[in-house]
C-alpha cells in the first residue's frame, strides 16, 4: 500500500500533482491504518460559496446515511426503512445520544443523522431534516460520523478540480474547500484540472506504484463511463457497498442460499508481507474462491490493468476469480447465483476429496 496517504494534512487544503482521480482512485481501496477516511467528490461549475457549501454538506450526508449503520454498530439490528417517530426511530435516536456521551459526536446532529438514516425516504428528507443545524455543526459531525464508518479518526475530501473553470470560479473553489478543511477539519485535497488563479496552496506531488495522470499505457481510447457518482466512498468490511446495487442485490439472493455460508464481503487480502494488499469484493476462504461484481469503471485502463495484477496474484495463491458484469447480477441475478453455487460446491467436494481442483 501506499503510505503517503498518512501523511498528506488534514484541517487544511493541498493540491496533488502527478495523477488523476481515476489514477489516484486505483491506489485507494487498502489505505494504512492510519490514514484518514477518503470520500472522493466531483462538483461542477461552483456558482456562490453557499451554494457550494450546502451542496457538499447535502451531498456527504446522503454518504453518511447510505454509511448507516457502521458508524452506529449497535443499531444494526434495527430493520430499515423504519415508520418516523415509531419504536424504532426513537430507539436510534437513544442510541445516537448513548454513543455522543462518551464521545465527541453532537448528540442531536448525530440523533437526527441517525433518525434520518433509520428512516430514510430520500434526499429530500435527508436535506430537509439535517438543514436545521448550523453548517459548521453539520461539517464538524458529518467529519467525525465519515471517520468513524471506518473506524479512523479524520475523514479527507478527495475533491476534484473541473476543467475550465474561470478565475472567479476558481476563487470560489478554493475558498469552498478552505471552509470545509476550517470548518469540518476535513483535509480537502484537490486532484483533476490545475490551478491557474489560486497560488496560496501547497502541492504535494504523488508517486503512485502502478502509473500516474492518464496513463493508457499505450491502449486505444475506452469508452467514457456515463453517470458518474458525485460522490463515492470505499465499501465497509464485511457489508456489500452500500452504493452498489448489484452487490446489494447479490447478497440479497445469496442470504437465502445455505450453501453461501462461509461468504465475506469487501475484505483486505495479502499474499504475504512483501505483497501489496488488496480489496476484494466477496471471498470464501474455505473454498479459496473470490467473486468480484465490475462496474462500468473497471473497462478504463488502469482499473482494468489493475483487475488483471489482482487476479494473477490470488491466483498464484490458489484462488479462483469468477467476475461478473453489473449488469449481469442485474439482469439475471440467479444465474449469477446458480454460478457461483455450482463453482462453490465443487470446490467443497474436492476438499473433501484431500486436493483443492482448479
Amino acid at each position: 500500500m501506499t503510505r503517503w496517504w498518512a501523511q498528506l494534512p488534514t484541517g487544511r487544503v493541498v493540491c496533488l500533482d502527478g495523477a488523476d482521480r481515476a489514477a489516484l482512485a486505483a491506489d485507494l481501496e487498502v489505505l494504512p491504518e492510519d490514514a484518514p477516511a477518503i470520500i472522493a467528490y466531483s462538483l461542477g461549475h461552483p456558482r456562490s460559496l453557499p451554494e457550494m457549501v450546502g451542496v457538499a454538506l447535502d451531498t456527504l450526508e446522503r454518504a453518511a446515511v447510505d454509511l448507516f449503520p457502521a458508524w452506529l454498530p449497535d443499531a444494526a439490528g434495527l430493520t430499515r426503512p423504519a415508520r418516523r417517530g415509531g419504536p424504532a426511530a426513537r430507539a436510534v435516536r437513544m442510541l445516537a445520544l448513548r454513543l455522543a456521551a462518551r464521545s465527541p459526536h453532537f448528540g442531536p446532529f448525530l440523533a437526527e443523522l441517525a433518525d434520518t438514516a433509520l428512516c430514510d425516504d430520500g434526499d429530500a428528507a435527508t436535506s430537509r431534516s439535517l438543514r436545521r443545524f448550523p453548517r459548521e455543526v453539520r461539517a464538524a459531525g458529518l467529519a467525525r460520523v465519515l471517520a468513524a464508518s471506518y473506524g479512523r479518526t479524520h475523514t479527507a475530501i478527495l475533491l476534484e478540480v473541473p476543467d475550465g473553470l474561470t478565475p472567479p470560479e476558481e476563487e470560489l473553489l478554493v475558498a469552498g474547500a478552505e471552509w470545509l478543511a476550517h470548518a469540518g477539519g476535513f483535509g480537502v485535497w484537490l486532484t483533476g484540472a490545475p490551478l491557474t488563479a489560486v497560488d496560496r496552496l501547497e502541492t504535494v506531488p504523488v508517486l503512485l506504484p502502478y502509473g500516474g495522470a492518464h496513463d493508457t499505457g499505450g491502449a486505444a481510447p475506452w469508452p467514457p463511463v456515463d453517470d458518474e457518482p458525485t460522490v463515492t466512498f470505499p465499501a465497509v468490511a464485511g457489508k456489500p457497498h452500500p452504493a452498489s446495487r448489484a452487490e446489494q442485490l447479490l447478497e440479497t439472493a445469496l442470504a437465502k442460499c445455505p450453501w453461501a455460508t462461509g461468504r465475506a464481503w469487501n475484505q483486505t487480502y495479502q499474499s504475504d508481507p512483501l505483497t501489496p494488499p488488496i480489496r476484494v469484493d466477496l471471498i470464501w476462504r474455505a473454498e479459496r474462491c473470490v467473486v468480484e461484481v465490475d462496474g462500468d469503471d473497471h473497462r478504463r485502463p488502469l482499473k482494468f490493468r489493475a483487475d488483471r495484477r489482482r487476479d494473477v496474484q490470488l491466483q498464484l495463491d490458489g484462488y479462483a476469480v469468477l467476475r461478473f458484469t453489473d449488469d449481469q447480477v442485474l439482469d439475471d441475478v440467479q444465474a449469477v447465483v446458480h454460478q457461483i453455487g455450482r463453482f462453490i460446491e465443487k470446490r467443497r467436494r474436492a476438499r473433501h476429496r484431500g486436493t483443492l481442483e482448479g
